[in-house]
């Protein structure tokens, strides 16, 4: 099989990576002449063979938008389009009645794992026609973990679902990752406890909060043992904001995830330790940029 691939930065040029060292040939565009292997869009799709899959890794909103208005305007009837960036759901349902005027099939990708999916794999969660992912099950499964299929991949449901779950997926991890930094908050605190990170190394194994989040927080405070190297700000790319959204409109109680969001705009206010082990954990699995002390 035989892909092209829009967006190579974090994410986007370990999938090309990943997806070679499994079979799938790959051309890759990017603007960044450093990475690309061809000079523009056009070149990306002369390189293609009919039907010709696109999978888009930009940026969401306004780059997305852009990407995928460009591919609709030079692809053919029966070419298809995978954006696989952190689009909302509602965008998706716009997307593929875009394409669709032009005969362009779409499938929505939610993709999981950060900068560690090049060794690890990546979790998917996608939305589109039955047909449309059976043939896509090659890529899928080159970029996947390791394992049974079903543990690491999903198809959610129509176009639109699969980024629905991959909300659903980032605002559970901001919950998850503040009830890690508020207990590190406290340790921090006690005079009583004599090695913070210790504690959080010794939960790794046998207690019923282990987890891979667990072990980046470790990783974490082997390099900087107090997080003192960083602040305690802590950005958030949309998704939460978009769960608690959902929560709302369709009446589930969401406490967690809610004040896990709201705890990040706090963080903009004053810097808290709390905040400093939220911004290393987000370092630690997608490369986010942390602002030094």
């Amino acid at each position: 099989m035989h892909i092209g691939l829009v967006g190579l930065g974090r994410m986007g040029g370990n999938m090309r990576q990943r997806l070679r060292e499994r079979g799938v040939e790959v051309t890759g565009y990017d603007r960044n002449p450093e990475v690309t292997d061809v000079a523009d869009v056009d070149a990306l799709i002369a390189a293609l063979p009919a039907p010709r899959i696109v999978w888009v890794m930009v940026p969401a909103g306004e780059i997305t938008d852009a990407v995928v208005s460009e591919l609709g305007a030079k692809l053919e009837p029966g070419d298809l389009v995978i954006d696989g960036g952190n689009s909302r759901f509602t965008e998706d349902e716009r997307h593929a009645a875009q394409l669709a005027e032009r005969g362009v099939r779409f499938v929505d990708a939610g993709v999981s794992g950060g900068i560690w999916g090049l060794e690890n794999g990546y979790g998917l969660m996608v939305g589109g026609e039955p047909g449309d992912i059976a043939e896509l099950m090659p890529v899928f499964d080159a970029l996947r973990p390791e394992g049974p299929r079903e543990e690491g991949f999903v198809h959610a449901g129509p176009v639109g679902a699969g980024h629905y779950v991959k909300m659903v997926h980032n605002g559970i991890e901001y919950g998850l990752m503040q009830a890690y930094a508020e207990g590190f908050e406290l340790l921090e605190k006690k005079e009583l406890v004599h090695d913070v990170a210790g504690s959080f190394k010794a939960w790794q194994r046998g207690t019923v909060i282990r987890s891979w989040l667990l072990d980046l927080m470790v990783r974490a405070l082997d390099e900087d043992d107090d997080l003192s190297e960083i602040e305690g700000y802590v950005d958030d790319s949309g998704e939460g904001r978009w769960t608690v959204e959902e929560a709302i409109a369709n009446a589930v109680p969401m406490p967690v995830i809610a004040a896990s969001l709201f705890a990040r705009f706090e963080s903009r206010q004053d810097d808290s330790a709390a905040m400093k082990a939220v911004a290393a954990l987000r370092a630690q699995f997608g490369g986010h940029a942390v602002k030094q002390a």
